[in-house]
């Protein structure tokens, strides 16, 4: 089975709430798969239904080749970042690994060669003896996700891995993704920033208001709906506004655009994510 992950029409209910809607997907085993949405679109409940923190009010769940009932299964099989710090603040960057690894029940020795190997990693190890306390944001993410690779997971589920971070810190944390992609790790995130998705994944789910909406590669995504896009301002400068226009190449955008008699306003330029994504969904992501 080349499936890391299958989700089939799986709901999720909280109260008379629906927040996810009839969910089937298919993540395959080596791939960076990017769950794309707005806040309250469902991504993080869809998470935590994976990694076996909420249960689905129906339908089916499978990782690593576990019913989602398996949790103890799963459990040694996945790694889980959430977007909170769940970092213990009273102990050092060791004393959270080593307390993590008691839990995974690794052997000392073990333990340590893996706590000094993956604080290296994620370049921590000259700061092994401070406290969670006098880390940065960055700092405080890539212990994290140090911890999560402890007991070496064959999935690492990452919820808004860089969210709030400075532009430095994010472009580590990707080079972390991409690097343990390449040594043949699934990788699962969800994000709302378009320029994440456009970076890292392999495949991209768009989801919005607890449904999946759209699934496929970026080059899938414009060769659906075009790689040229004309932009119009529209109303008065105090109160513009925007029209698009997609076309099938950025030629042929340019193509219309030059037919024009009158062109103020007016420009062309290549499709993006954020454009499919606000085609799709009618609102911007934020």
């Amino acid at each position: 089975m080349n499936s890391a992950v299958c989700l089939q029409n799986v709901c999720k209910h909280y109260n008379d709430r629906s927040v996810v809607q009839g969910l089937s997907l298919d993540i395959q085993n080596g791939e960076i798969f990017g769950l794309l949405g707005p806040n309250g679109a469902g991504k993080s409940t869809t998470i935590r239904m994976m990694t076996t923190l909420t249960q689905p009010t129906q339908g089916h769940i499978q990782v690593a080749n576990y019913s989602i009932d398996q949790i103890q299964d799963i459990k040694r099989k996945i790694g889980v970042v959430l977007q909170q710090i769940s970092l213990d603040p009273d102990l050092t960057v060791w004393e959270n690994m080593e307390f993590h690894g008691r839990l995974h029940h690794l052997p000392k020795s073990l333990r340590q060669e893996r706590i000094h190997r993956y604080l290296d990693y994620v370049d921590l190890l000259p700061r092994q003896t401070d406290s969670v306390r006098q880390l940065s944001g960055g700092m405080m993410r890539r212990l994290q996700i140090a911890r999560a690779l402890l007991h070496q997971p064959e999935i690492l589920f990452l919820d808004e891995p860089t969210v709030g971070l400075d532009p430095q810190s994010r472009r580590r944390i990707w080079e972390i993704i991409q690097e343990l992609n390449h040594q043949g790790m699934t990788i699962v995130l969800t994000t709302h920033y378009m320029e994440e998705v456009e970076a890292l994944c392999d495949r991209i789910g768009i989801m919005d208001q607890g449904q999946l909406i759209a699934l496929g590669t970026l080059a899938t995504f414009k060769q659906d709906h075009g790689e040229g896009l004309l932009v119009k301002q529209v109303g008065a400068t105090n109160r513009s506004q925007w029209e698009y226009q997609f076309f099938p190449t950025l030629a042929a955008a340019q193509a219309y655009l030059d037919q024009q008699c009158d062109r103020v306003g007016m420009m062309v330029r290549p499709v993006n994510l954020e454009d499919i994504f606000v085609e799709l969904t009618g609102r911007n992501l934020d």
